[in-house]
């Protein structure tokens, strides 16, 4: 794919002159409501880094709401990127690791925007990064959002939120400091005053703020639907993308729900493995050691149903149709268990084993999801039906229930296939269509399958980065030269990402049905979660009900 060049130092601020060994900078100023800035200019867009859209949430105002940040006097320097919130700080040789450690710091709440110089009133596109609500900043190269805002007209948003035991730890002592009596979430409600701060001060470079597109991968896309939920976020956007999201059952506040404990029980349990007295204890400690140390105890960070921020599970939100009735675009890819191991289930000796277990745990459903995922290949079996439980029924719930509100919903299956990937046994893996989507394979982490500088692979970036751009201005996904992509609708259409674009309907028959039923008797049962232990793994299957066949 052709080289993105990086935002540099590669203009003079007066338009028409050349270029010269001496020449100062463009370092163009924005005077925003929150305060005056100085950014970077290149490549006919200006970027503005590492800007404060809340107060730090440090030491005694550890696991607090972020804070709206007073106006600064001074013009501030934007750019160099803040520094990412707490995370671990090795990832092994994961294909999403960084080449080093970034800059880690309690204060972090921070985001960054690419504009098109001289414009006015475009639509705004604000990237939620991934990392299991573990890892991930703003600021990673492949989010850069330079070749979209310059090729599509759009003010590019990236924004910092605070994962991990700093950003969702719910506590019994936290809740009694709340007004509202809740805790946990913190991450989100950063998310959502990210949002606040957009909509105040976006129009000073060139946004507008009634035209916002909140987009995310993988946790990025957990946030999405999250903010979709979230009554706190109505209103702070107006249409979504949610790239492989994933609706599983979350804790609650207060109750033991669905096989999952009280978010509020999981925070005491975890101060207890930390060896801590209270919540001051945890206080005290230091943030990078608390990260580590909690995710080496098996703590996992996920949002609470605590009744205000999250008033109900995301399954119940939606089929009720309380959530943000906004156009919406959802996706997820061909081989997303190949780069998430982990979520695979150990596969049995033979056909025979595999077919028992099935049998065993889906009952009256095991001839249907044989069918699906059969014993004649175990191998792709083992994949497939993770990946579906998770991401592909996720994405079809989300297009039905959206159309369902009477709004335009676009379904989206990424199958695309190179030989790096390819001959890695990656074929389209988890996160593998967003350096397509941002114009930035060449910024991919170093471990990431490289892709090649080939006419198919730049033609499909383009169009995927056109229907995202399109989507994100009026709510319709198209690119010049390529297929109309249909709404879900009736036919449950969706377009493939194949070569090329291809548009079709009906994406695998069967499979949404099938985790549909799972997901409805596991409900009303109330006792079992719906999660990735699918397959030979699964609990058995409950009792139908009158309302679950």
């Amino acid at each position: 794919m052709r080289r993105i060049p990086v935002i540099v130092l590669a203009a003079f601020a007066a338009v028409g002159c050349a270029l010269s060994p001496t020449a100062a900078p463009a370092q163009p100023v924005v005077d925003a409501p929150a305060g005056a800035v100085r950014g970077e200019a290149a490549n006919g867009v200006n970027v503005f880094r590492g800007l404060p859209y809340a107060l730090p949430p440090t030491g005694w105002r550890r696991w607090r709401p972020p804070v709206e940040a007073p106006r600064w006097r001074e013009t501030r320097d934007a750019t160099r990127f803040g520094p990412a919130c707490h995370q671990p700080t090795s990832r092994g040789v994961s294909i999403y690791a960084a080449a080093e450690a970034p800059t880690m710091s309690e204060d972090c709440l921070s985001l960054n925007i690419w504009t098109p110089e001289g414009v006015r009133d475009a639509p705004v596109f604000v990237w939620i990064h991934g990392g299991a609500l573990t890892t991930g900043a703003g600021s990673e190269a492949m989010y850069d959002g330079a070749r979209m805002a310059a090729s599509q007209g759009l003010v590019v948003v990236s924004i910092n939120y605070r994962p991990g035991v700093l950003g969702y730890l719910a506590h019994p002592e936290l809740s009694a400091e709340s007004r509202q009596d809740i805790s946990g979430n913190y991450g989100l409600l950063d998310q959502i005053a990210a949002l606040r701060w957009i909509e105040s001060n976006i129009a000073a470079f060139g946004g507008d703020p009634d035209n916002v597109t909140i987009a995310g991968e993988s946790a990025g896309a957990l946030s999405v639907m999250y903010l979709l939920a979230s009554p706190e976020a109505h209103g702070l956007f107006d249409r979504a993308i949610a790239q492989s999201a994933y609706m599983i059952s979350t804790p609650e506040l207060r109750s033991r729900r669905y096989g999952d404990p009280p978010a509020e029980g999981i925070g005491v349990w975890l101060q207890g493995q930390l060896d801590r007295q209270n919540l001051a204890d945890l206080r005290a400690m230091d943030a990078q050691e608390l990260t580590t140390a909690s995710l080496q105890t098996g703590y996992s960070p996920w949002g609470t149903i605590d009744g205000k921020v999250l008033p109900e599970q995301l399954v119940e939100i939606f089929d009720r149709g309380e959530q943000s009735a906004v156009p919406l675009l959802v996706g997820f890819n061909e081989g997303e268990i190949r780069s998430l191991r982990i979520l695979a289930p150990p596969a049995p000796a033979d056909a025979a084993a595999y077919e028992d277990a099935i049998r065993s745990r889906y009952g009256v459903l095991a001839d249907a999801f044989l069918t699906l995922y059969p014993s004649s290949d175990i191998p792709g079996s083992i994949l497939a039906a993770p990946r579906d439980a998770l991401y592909g029924w996720t994405a079809e719930r989300l297009v039905r229930r959206q159309t369902a509100l009477g709004q335009p919903a676009f379904l989206y299956f990424f199958d695309h296939g190179y030989p790096a990937a390819d001959e890695a046994d990656l074929h389209a893996f988890h996160a593998a269509e967003i350096p397509y989507v941002f114009g930035t394979a060449d910024r991919a982490p170093p471990r990431w399958p490289a892709v090649p500088d080939t006419p198919v692979e730049r033609d499909l970036s383009a169009a995927m980065m056109a229907y995202w751009g399109s989507f994100a201005r009026d709510g319709v996904p198209a690119a010049p030269g390529q297929p109309d992509w249909p709404a879900y609708g009736q036919a449950r259409a969706y377009m493939a990402f194949e070569e090329g674009p291809v548009a079709r309907a009906r994406l695998m028959p069967g499979m949404f049905e099938i985790r549909e039923t799972e997901v409805c008797r596991r409900r009303a049962a109330g006792n079992t979660p719906w999660n990735w232990a699918v397959g030979v793994v699964a609990a058995p299957l409950p009792p139908a009900t009158s309302s679950c066949p």
